[in-house]
């Protein structure tokens, strides 16, 4: 190979990466001592994938999301959204983040919702390449709820808002922790099929925290496991179910067989 197909491969090898996390370790000094929330941490996000996250409480899980989204500072190693530093990947708007809670503002329509970062973000770049409020509405099945106030919106419903809201700037990474962790069970397996449905409409590449193994197993493409505190890969799991995903395949043998595999991985009771 010349060097310069050498470097053209190289290139394409690093554009197909999404996330690129390398021994990364993450610590914080409290008053009794300094807290190892996670160690040695390795492992790639592809464009364009959807990888899920599972791991006992306090292993690190949120604080890996916010070291991708530089909002917790990193101690050793290093993090690359395409290419770019953490810092340098917020500025650019390459990603956004969806927390458990909507935290929409309640005297805002669900339309001002989702207008809310256009407004409030610099003026240029990223946010001139932005997608129409009401398209994204229309994309999360919110069509002719434009007007609704939040009190006005199921749990579920506002976290479709809170979902439009953070692709209303086109962001190359959705960041999503724990999401529909407070929702029932019926509004969540909805959500998850309507996830799915976004982000193969989209092409989002999606990270996604939670504590529930069969929705790790259904939505991720992967699931990356961490070990209990500190933080440690424990497997990065490939999970390679056929498309489309529809929920009925949970009771199939394949998908059991996956599920107990994780579960064994975090030694929950099955």
């Amino acid at each position: 190979m010349t060097q310069a197909a050498a470097v053209a491969a190289d290139a394409g090898a690093a554009a197909a990466t999404a996330i690129s996390v390398n021994d990364l370790v993450v610590r914080f000094e409290t008053e009794t001592g300094s807290v190892t929330a996670l160690e040695r941490v390795g492992f790639g996000v592809p464009e364009g994938g959807f990888v899920t996250m599972l791991g006992p409480s306090g292993c690190g899980k949120s604080t890996l999301l916010r070291a991708i989204a530089d909002l917790v500072p990193v101690t050793e190693g290093g993090i690359r959204v395409f290419g770019r530093t953490p810092e340098e990947a917020r500025r650019a708007r390459d990603f956004a983040f969806v927390f458990q809670d909507a935290t929409l503002l309640p005297w805002r329509s669900a339309i001002d919702n989702v207008r809310l970062p256009l407004e409030v973000g610099r003026r240029g770049g990223a946010v001139e390449q932005h997608a129409e409020p009401e398209e994204l509405l229309a994309l999360v099945g919110l069509e002719g709820r434009e007007d609704a106030l939040p009190h006005e919106l199921s749990g579920g419903m506002r976290q479709r808002v809170s979902i439009a809201r953070a692709l209303v700037c086109r962001p190359r990474v959705l960041l999503m922790d724990e999401p529909f962790g407070a929702l029932d069970e019926i509004k969540r397996d909805n959500l998850n099929e309507e996830l799915l449905r976004i982000w193969k409409k989209t092409g989002t590449t999606i990270m996604f925290v939670t504590h529930s193994v069969p929705e790790a197993a259904f939505l991720g493409q992967k699931c990356l496991v961490l070990s209990a505190q500190p933080g440690r890969v424990r497997e990065y799991l490939d999970i390679s179910f056929d498309s489309p995903r529809v929920l009925g395949m949970r009771d199939t043998l394949e998908f059991v067989q996956v599920t107990a595999h994780l579960r064994g991985l975090l030694d929950v009771p099955r």
